[in-house]
This record gives structure tokens, C-alpha cells and sequence, in this order.
């Protein structure tokens, strides 16, 4: 698994996808050095030790590349723009190391009066993307606010019905409350931190049931808004 990571960090260098390469060389590394660790062999460790130090080597370039290892992108979802699917935004990011996530957002919980749409239903779906893989998600941290009023029994149900679904699929969805977050943001373990200006909740809601873009996200038109893609070897824990 360590050479095959290696060499896909090598395709995408040459491709000149620079931060993802750049994730690729570290998750190869770690997976190799595990089986240095563990061989009694000492010429296979040597070997191994050889083409270790060379892909440090590649990786110190990327990481002189991204200033100090940190690195930074910006993209701009213009109003009424599809093609900003959960799977199109995050999925470059979701490499098979990701074992744990952290979602902090203040508004996950149902919309009242008319609305049909909820922003549960858009964490559900970022659920299921990261249930589908290639990522091997064990467990999902949500740091969110309590719903007001009535609507918060709402949200309490829906959060536990969608607890109780993931550990069907051996996820555990941890929830905390906070009555003072504003921040959005979603960070992985493998390094990757996206920081969004609407969070989760920047699609339009659709036009009705039976319209295109209903069930795929990627047809459905967005509101304006900012996404921030940052990398860094130390993620913040809640």
C-alpha cells in the first residue's frame, strides 16, 4: 500500500498537482516506515531505507513549495453556479488515510416555516459521501448549536437518527453543542482543513420536488460564497 501511494504521489507530480502529491508522498512514507518497523530482514531494511530517504527528499521540495509545509487555495462559487457537489468540492481531499473527520458548523439543524429543506439533510449527505469512500472514515466529530424553540427536539432527532445509521455502517458520530461557535469549517486527519463561508449549506433550495438538482447536488445552482483549502501536518482537535 506504501509503494502504491508513493507512486501515485509520483503521477500526480508529474501532472503538477502539487498539494495532493504532496499528501501522497506523506501517507507513503508513514505506511512504509510502519513496514520498516516491523521487517527483521537488514537488507530489506537498507533497501527500504534508500528509497525512503529519496521520497523525503521529494517531499522536503514540496514541502519548501508550500511554505513550510502549509498551503493555501481559494475558490470562488459564484451565485447560481453547479458543478459544487460535496464529492466535487471535498473528494481530491478524501485520500484512504482519512480515518477521522471534524465538522464545525452552527446551523446544522432543520430550517422552519415553508422550507422543505434542511441543513440536516446537507450533513446527511456529506455523511454518505464520506461513507462511500475512497476514504475509510471510523469516526465523525460535529461541533454545532442547538436548534430554538420547538425546533430543537426536531434537531435532536434527526442528529440521533443519523448517529444511529452510521454505526450500522461502523461510524461513530460524536456531537457537541456550543453556544458560542461561528466559525465553519471541516478538517480531516490527514492534514487538509476546508474553511467554507456558508459551511455546508450553500446550495439554493430547489425548485420543487421533481426538478433537476433535487437529488444531484451537482445540478444544483449555489449560493455566492468563498471556500478556503488549507494543508498542515498538526489539525486542531476539538
Amino acid at each position: 500500500a506504501g509503494v502504491e501511494t508513493v507512486k501515485r504521489a509520483v503521477e500526480l507530480d508529474l501532472a503538477s498537482r502539487y498539494q495532493e502529491s504532496l499528501v501522497c508522498y506523506q501517507e507513503g512514507i508513514d505506511l512504509l516506515l510502519q513496514v520498516v518497523k516491523a521487517t527483521k530482514d537488514d537488507a530489506k531494511k537498507h533497501r527500504y531505507r534508500q528509497k525512503i530517504s529519496e521520497w523525503l527528499t521529494l517531499e522536503l521540495c514540496h514541502v519548501l513549495l508550500f511554505s513550510d509545509g502549509k498551503y493555501h487555495k481559494q475558490i470562488r462559487i459564484e451565485e447560481n453556479a453547479t458543478g459544487f457537489g460535496y464529492e466535487k468540492l471535498f473528494q481530491e481531499y478524501l485520500s484512504e488515510i482519512v480515518s477521522e473527520v471534524w465538522v464545525e458548523d452552527p446551523y446544522i439543524r432543520h430550517v422552519h416555516q415553508a422550507s422543505r429543506y434542511s441543513c440536516l439533510y446537507n450533513f446527511l449527505r456529506f455523511c454518505e459521501m464520506l461513507v462511500k469512500g475512497p476514504c475509510k472514515v471510523k469516526t465523525i466529530h460535529l461541533l454545532t448549536s442547538y436548534d430554538e424553540g420547538s425546533g430543537r427536539s426536531q434537531q435532536m432527532s434527526g442528529l440521533e437518527e443519523i448517529q444511529q445509521s452510521l454505526r450500522s455502517y461502523g461510524v461513530t458520530l460524536n456531537i457537541a453543542f456550543s453556544s458560542s461557535i461561528h466559525d465553519r469549517e471541516i478538517r480531516f486527519n490527514n492534514g487538509w482543513m476546508i474553511k467554507i463561508g456558508r459551511g455546508l449549506d450553500y446550495f439554493k433550495k430547489p425548485q420543487g420536488r421533481f426538478s433537476i438538482g433535487y437529488c444531484d447536488f451537482d445540478l444544483r445552482p449555489c449560493h455566492e460564497t468563498t471556500v478556503d483549502v488549507f494543508h498542515t501536518k498538526h489539525t486542531k482537535k476539538m
